[in-house]
């Protein structure tokens, strides 16, 4: 490979290697220390190129020296430069591998050409050979595909994507990754069947759960011997048995598969893998008696077996499982007594039970657990006193024992230790008082307690839980009030006390119940006034307050609550009137004020409710039954009002009960008999109505030819004119002052508006407001305008005013305004507006009226959008004008009607009637 030869110098040898020819000079000191004499640039390749020199030693004894040198030459071929070629094809591999990926949140911004794959954000790299080992990137909101490129990471151990959304399948060549030894996509949108993975001998950990796969179960994976953990959930396998060959996987402690959509029974060789310590079939179909060859897999922590269809009981055996901490089989078809032996698992943190069809007594050891978090039991037939002391020496966080029959007295100890934040306790056989040691479990969320034999007060703690989200104490026979305390519990959604014989006023502080959507209170004997401070609850959505003795009027702040679907009220004493304002309620679908001493009429805004429940009846209304609701509700609705009548177009819908308003037909009959005198009426109103257009349009013109003569005689008065500027614009007072008649754009009842061509070379739009003879009008629009920024709203320059007198410089609109625009033709005889055009406009204008609506403090309401209104620049950019001038000057005049008549909305100008301006024309 190499050879030495003496040089001609007498203190140097050469050393030449045939094979490579790298040769280098290198020139010795008389230290004897050798020194390259060139570095050679470039990339990391670079090394390789051949030299045209050889390398020079001094003397003879140097020889040794080139020994060495070219075996560090020869370690550097042969292990640098492999590793130098890997790292770039994994370079370009895992680049390939990022663009399959979308990554909203970036997380992949470090993977660029330019860094070594060791420095990629979740990839981990052998300390040793500088390979990729390791890609590390779940729950990293990565979407997209697994690129094929990962076939090229041959060293590659650890493959952990899981909760993202990935899509498609699995790559097949993910197969030619052998070292595989742990691979999570779990939790993704992966679809199709699963590839056979069987090749992958070194994974310990297979995880594919939660994933859209389908086709049959991979039996493969009974091949996997190394596997430590497997996760095949929540897939869309086809209907099967369970693999027999899972349980050669000997090595196996976590197993869930969960909802694969396995049926008949659990395999006995499951029960073989004694280092198991997670067994999760939950969610599936399986069938036949509780197996008791599980209690042979003593190394068992957590059995889910819940939402199945096993039958049989619970072996007395399940003691020997003394490390169970967790215990799910809720959800079968098991029967029987739970074994007393059961007491004796010291270490269960969570026991579910509930929906089966378990009864006789729980074991008193239960009592004694010094970890159980949960423990739900509801839906059997357990029976007796419940085990006093259960909670007492736990952490417990939630308990259900609904839907039993439980009897005795409730145990006290369930907060013991300030953890509980669900109880629940309905439908038992508990008797005597709720316990006061509840009084101070601030951490309840859920307390239901209803359908049980308690009796008493409540305490007033119990009422103030200030994280309660749910308080039920129906049905049972609790007394008392409801105590100010109530205040307290602001998080309450939900308040059910129904069905019990509380009394005393309903409290005014429920008004700190801001988030209260249902109250249900009826069949008890609250007293006194409903409280007006129950329009502050502005999240509710049921009312129930019947059968009680509650006096006084409705109150009409109840309407103020806009998401009430429900008002019950029947069955007390209120008085007065059915308050005008329940129109308001949208959202209500029933409505009963039956059996009280309601007078006055129905209001007729109800029939314009989405009502599919009405009771009126056994009341003191009068007056006539709103079409609307007797054809809803039919006549029961309205029985034992004597005073109520209905007109005699729904005669043909009445039955017992109610009569034909006797006003009504009198009043037609003599219509009916005089058909003169109806022509009379309408003659001398229409007569009277006539005079006052008349009257009114005379009036108009008397007051405007005054004001012009007033605004001419003031404009030859001495005086000093205010120039406000808003917009950087060369304007002269004098011009402004001394408008042309031939410059007239037009007129309206405000005033003249006219051309001005400016001396710069500009042109803007003057308007002359002939009846600003209000200062304070004057200055308020001006105030208005001045704030107004917006392309599609037309700018103000400046306003010039004097003594009452004042002119507006608007910027000029070269186009004109809508209304001639689309009446306009081209020479060729096609209309000036195409429906590009149209569409810009209608834009324009619709982003002018979202501006007025909400970037404006307050809020302007324009009152008159119509063509004339909305003007065209050059571009045929829509501006609106003259937006609530109208309004704003005569708005302490309220007999003056400032829009135009074919554009008002009817009622009150709002946002709502400013968007019926709008509509109107586009």
């Amino acid at each position: 490979m190499f050879a030495c030869s003496r040089s001609e110098a007498p203190c140097f040898t050469r050393c030449t290697f045939g094979s490579i020819n790298s040769n280098r000079w290198v020139s010795v000191a008389s230290k004897g220390i050798i020194q390259p004499r060139s570095i050679l640039p470039g990339n990391s390749l670079n090394f390789m190129k051949p030299h045209p020199q050889s390398i020079t030693v001094p003397g003879p004894k140097m020889e040794e020296l080139c020994i060495i040198l070219h075996v560090l030459v020869a370690i550097l071929l042969f292990f640098f430069f492999p590793v130098l070629t890997s790292q770039a094809i994994e370079t370009q591999s895992l680049l390939q591998f990022k663009s399959y990926l979308q990554d909203p949140s970036n997380h992949l911004e470090s993977w660029k050409p330019s860094q070594s794959p060791c420095t990629f954000s979740g990839v981990i790299c052998d300390s040793s050979s500088g390979e990729v080992v390791e890609i590390l990137l779940a729950n990293r909101s990565l979407s997209g595909e697994i690129s094929p490129s990962i076939s090229n990471l041959r060293s590659l151990k650890s493959l952990d994507m899981g909760s993202n959304m990935i899509l498609g399948t699995i790559p097949s060549e993910l197969l030619t990754c052998t070292n595989l030894q742990l691979l999570n996509l779990s939790y993704n949108d992966l679809t199709g069947p699963l590839p056979n993975l069987s090749l992958l001998k070194n994974l310990q950990i297979l995880d594919l759960s939660s994933n859209g796969f389908s086709g049959k179960f991979p039996e493969w994976v009974g091949n996997l011997s190394k596997l430590v953990q497997l996760g095949l959930a929540l897939n869309n396998f086809d209907e099967g048995e369970i693999p027999p060959n899972i349980g050669t996987l000997k090595n196996l402690t976590y197993l869930f598969l969960s909802r694969c959509n396995f049926t008949r029974e659990i395999p006995p060789s499951i029960f073989e893998m004694t280092t198991l310590q997670t067994l999760d079939f939950s969610m599936n179909n399986l069938s036949g008696n509780f197996p008791k060859k599980i209690t042979n897999m003593q190394s068992l922590y957590k059995i889910e077996l819940y939402q199945n269809s096993l039958t049989g009981e619970i072996p007395p055996e399940i003691a020997k499982l003394t490390n169970l901490q967790e215990f799910d089989i809720s959800q079968n078809k098991l029967s029987g007594e739970v074994p007393v032996e059961m007491g004796n698992l010291k270490n269960l943190t969570v026991i579910h039970l509930f929906k089966n069809n378990f009864w006789g007594e729980l074991p008193m050891g239960f009592g004694d657990f010094q970890f159980l978090k949960a423990f739900s039991v509801y839906l059997n037939g357990f029976s007796g006193e419940f085990p006093p002391n259960l909670g007492r020496f736990s952490p417990l966080n939630s308990i259900d024992i609904s839907e039993n029959n439980f009897s005795g007295a409730f145990p006290r100890f369930f907060c013991q230790n300030n953890n509980l934040q669900y109880l629940l306790a309905l439908d038992n056989n508990f008797s005597g008082e709720l316990p006061d040691s509840y009084a101070t479990c601030k951490p309840l969320i859920r307390l239901r307690v209803s359908q049980n034999n308690f009796n008493g007060t409540i305490a007033d703690g119990i009422w103030g839980l200030p994280n309660a989200v749910i308080i039920d104490f129906a049905d049972n026979d609790f007394t008392g009030m409801i105590p100010s305390e109530i205040s307290s519990s602001s998080s309450l959604t939900q308040l059910y006390v129904q069905n019990n014989k509380f009394s005393g006023q309903i409290p005014l502080e429920i008004r700190n119940l801001a988030q209260l959507q249902k109250l249900y209170a009826f069949n008890n004997m609250f007293s006194g006034y409903i409280p007006s401070q129950i329009g502050d609850l502005k999240q509710l959505t049921s009312l129930h307050l019947e059968n009680n003795e509650l006096t006084g009027p409705i109150p009409y702040e109840i309407s103020t609550c806009t998401k009430l679907v429900e008002i019950e009220l029947a069955q007390n004493s209120l008085v007065g009137v059915i308050p005008e304002s329940l129109s308001l309620l949208t959202s209500l679908n029933s409505l009963n004020l039956s059996q009280n001493m309601i007078s006055g009429l129905i209001p007729n805004g109800l029939q314009a409710l989405k009502l599919s429940s009405i009771d009126f009846s056994k009341n003191q209304l009068s007056g006539e039954v709103p079409p609307g609701l007797l054809i809803i509700a039919g006549n029961k609705a309205f029985f034992g009002n004597p005073d109520l009548c209905v007109d005699r177009s729904l005669e043909s819908q009445l039955r017992d009960g109610l009569e034909i308003c006797s006003f009504n037909r009198k009043h037609r009959d003599i219509l009916g008999r005089n058909p003169f005198l109806v022509v009379i009426i309408l003659s001398l109103l229409f007569v009277i109505l006539a005079g006052l257009v008349i009257a009114r349009y005379t009036n108009f013109k008397l007051e405007e030819a005054s004001e012009r003569k007033d605004f001419e005689k003031g404009m030859q008065n001495d005086g000093t004119w205010k120039l406000e500027s808003f917009h950087p614009a060369d304007l002269v007072v004098g011009d402004i002052c001394n408008l042309d008649e031939v410059n007239l754009l037009g007129s309206g009842s405000t005033g003249k508006v006219y051309r001005l061509d400016l001396k710069n070379g500009g042109t803007v739009a003057v308007k002359q407001l002939w009846k600003m003879n209000k200062e304070e009008a004057s200055l308020a629009e001006i105030d208005i305008l001045q704030k107004v920024r917006h392309r599609n709203i037309l700018k103000l320059y400046a306003c010039l005013s004097r003594d009452g007198f004042s002119f507006l410089v608007f910027e000029y609109m070269s186009n004109g305004n809508l209304y001639h625009a689309l009446r306009r033709e081209m020479k060729v005889g096609v209309p000036e507006l195409d429906w590009n055009k149209r569409y810009k406009i209608a834009v324009g204008a619709g982003k002018g009226i979202m501006y007025l609506h909400h970037d404006c403090s307050p809020a302007i309401i324009h009152r008159d959008i119509k063509s004339t209104n909305v003007l065209l620049d050059e571009e045929y950019e829509a501006k609106i004008a003259d937006f609530g001038v109208s309004k704003i000057i005569e708005e302490s005049d309220l007999s003056c009607f400032a829009g135009t008549h074919g554009y008002m909305a009817p009622g009150k100008p709002t946002y709502y009637s400013l968007c019926y301006f709008f509509i109107s024309k586009f």
